[in-house]
């Protein structure tokens, strides 16, 4: 009879490391993901709203912080809800749902030339689907460093 005897010892400090990367990595992610849809100019514009302070990232409580010079950033991602691994990207505009699934609509197109209904479909399942898991692999690999 052969015995066999093993030692596994965990780097917990490491491992902490490698978590708290995969939250940034997925903020990240979630940013890039935003910055991608309006440089890509699908979601329909009148004034720039609904693509811009109408849509966020969100995945919990806001947060505000206010600068010496009066001006005050907010931020909607909180590591306890990122930390489960989801983020969403959220437009509280009151036309977005009416735009995003009526893709027959006649977009104007003099602000946005893509303008189009179901604006998220080509990072869902069309020929960009695999954006979001190649930028967390990128942001993941240059966050943690390994």
């Amino acid at each position: 009879m052969i015995s066999v005897k093993s030692v596994v010892k965990l780097n917990i400090p490491f491992i902490k490391r490698l978590d708290e990367s995969a939250v940034k990595a997925l903020e990240m992610t979630a940013e890039a993901l935003h910055t991608e849809v309006v440089q890509a100019q699908v979601i329909p514009r009148d004034t720039g709203v609904l693509q811009g302070e109408q849509t966020f990232i969100s995945a919990g409580d806001t947060v505000t912080n206010e600068y010496p010079s009066g001006e005050s950033v907010s931020n909607t991602i909180t590591k306890a809800i990122t930390s489960k691994g989801k983020v969403s990207l959220v437009t509280t505009a009151p036309q977005a749902r009416r735009l995003y699934f009526h893709p027959e609509y006649n977009f104007k197109k003099d602000e946005n030339p893509n303008a189009q209904g179901r604006w998220y479909e080509p990072w869902i399942s069309g020929d960009k689907k695999d954006f979001c898991q190649k930028a967390f692999k990128k942001f993941y690999k240059e966050v943690s460093g390994i």
